[in-house]
């Protein structure tokens, strides 16, 4: 791992995902750091695709966020529904737009 990688500040609302009761984490810091890496990268690269369709006026900013996250949840996405949710949540921060927490999810 070089510096920059030891310097990610993971948010602690992703880190939740990967804790236990006693807030230890059940992964490797190394493994949840790179699903961390993962997830913010597709928000900041679906951005441009969600305000895209937004702008189209066909679909409301929560439909492009709904359409998000069940493109995420679906098992080809690689990502657990915990990670989905929390993708969508933060693209929703990136665009500023309204998005209610859905909590925990299932796996």
């Amino acid at each position: 791992m070089d510096g920059e990688d030891q310097q990610t500040e993971i948010p602690s609302s992703f880190l939740a995902l990967y804790a236990d009761a006693r807030q230890r984490l059940r992964e490797p810091l190394a493994v949840v750091r790179q699903r961390y890496e993962l997830c913010e990268d597709l928000a900041q690269l679906l951005t441009g695709q969600a305000l895209g369709l937004s702008q189209s006026g066909t679909v409301s900013d929560q439909e492009v966020l709904q359409r998000c996250l069940a493109g995420l949840r679906n098992a080809d996405s690689g990502l657990s529904a915990a990670e989905a949710g929390w993708a969508v949540q933060r693209l929703a921060e990136l665009l500023g737009w309204g998005w209610p927490d859905p909590g925990p999810q299932p796996d």
